[in-house]
């Protein structure tokens, strides 16, 4: 089993990108341990609306802006920090 933080078995706060690639929008999520539901509140990257909402917890984690549709796609934290390294890595050749 995975290792339980506390009441909840999945906890993330992200800058999310639009398509320009700026840190304009967020999102909050957790899943409770008894629960294979996922509770979320985001702010759009692109349109800037927020909403709190609830879907099925299942990977890979992807949020809908129900406002503009824009797909906003939440990545494993260690595969995102292996993409950015790679790209920082590549920025200094």
């Amino acid at each position: 089993m995975a290792k339980v933080l506390g009441k909840y078995r999945f906890v993330t706060n992200r800058v999310v990108s639009n398509k320009a690639g700026e840190g304009t929008g967020r999102v909050k999520a957790y899943v409770p341990v008894d629960s294979d539901i996922v509770h979320i509140e985001y702010k759009c990257p692109e349109c800037g609306f927020s909403e709190k909402t609830e879907q099925e917890w299942k990977r890979p984690f992807n949020v809908k802006c129900s406002n503009c549709g824009y797909l906003m796609r939440i990545a494993r934290l260690k595969d995102q920090i292996k993409k950015e390294k790679k790209k920082a890595k590549a920025k200094k050749k």
